[in-house]
């Protein structure tokens, strides 16, 4: 593994978001380069330095983590269900036009496959970015319990309650939990937190 191969592994674990990410890369960098200089192997500085994963949540331990509130996480679930919204009626009103026959099976096609879309993007979105459209809106994002970056198997287990239909029994645990989490962000050890970039909880 190169250095860089190494940094990289660090940031990659840890949310785009995270204030000083790119101060951390750099004390990496010069980290590795000065004991490079002194002529030790880089492999010994790598295996001294742990592993990249347990090394950036050492990191972002050092990160204040704020619950997102309720109602913002409202707000971010509404803003992506009228996005879905937007997706769909495009759809069904090009189907007026069609045999009335054919009308209620293509609709029922296009509601399937727009909630399907819909659902694979939310997983890549919070895996790949910790956060939909709303989310970015409302200025908040899913998180490992750690602070971490998500993995696509977290995302997937946060969004079983909506395919369940039981999503709002679910977020119904965000008003009682320490944490505000959901049931399934319990299971899943994920949470939702204030963007730390874009200010103090509101």
């Amino acid at each position: 593994m190169t250095a860089q191969q190494y940094v990289n592994q660090v940031l990659d674990r840890m949310p785009r978001a995270t204030p000083q990410r790119e101060q951390i890369a750099r004390e990496l960098h010069s980290t590795i380069d000065e004991r490079l200089e002194r002529g030790e192997p880089l492999e010994h500085i790598l295996r001294q330095l742990g592993d990249p994963a347990a090394l950036a949540d050492s990191y972002l331990a050092a990160v204040p983590l704020v619950s997102a509130s309720f109602m913002r996480r409202v707000a971010a679930k509404l803003i992506d269900f009228v996005s879905l919204l937007v997706l769909i009626v495009p759809l069904v009103l090009l189907v007026r036009a069609m045999p009335e026959g054919l009308a209620p099976f293509v609709i029922l096609f296009c509601i399937l496959a727009a909630s399907l879309t819909f659902g694979i993007y939310t997983v890549v979105a919070e895996s790949w970015y910790g956060k939909t459209l709303g989310k970015y809106l409302m200025g908040i994002r899913a998180v490992r319990e750690s602070g971490a970056r998500i993995s696509v198997g977290q995302s997937i287990v946060r969004q079983l309650p909506v395919f369940f239909e039981v999503f709002a029994i679910d977020a119904l645990f965000a008003l009682f939990t320490e944490k505000s989490q959901r049931a399934f962000e319990l299971l899943s050890k994920t949470r939702v937190v204030r963007d730390q970039v874009l200010g103090p909880q509101s």
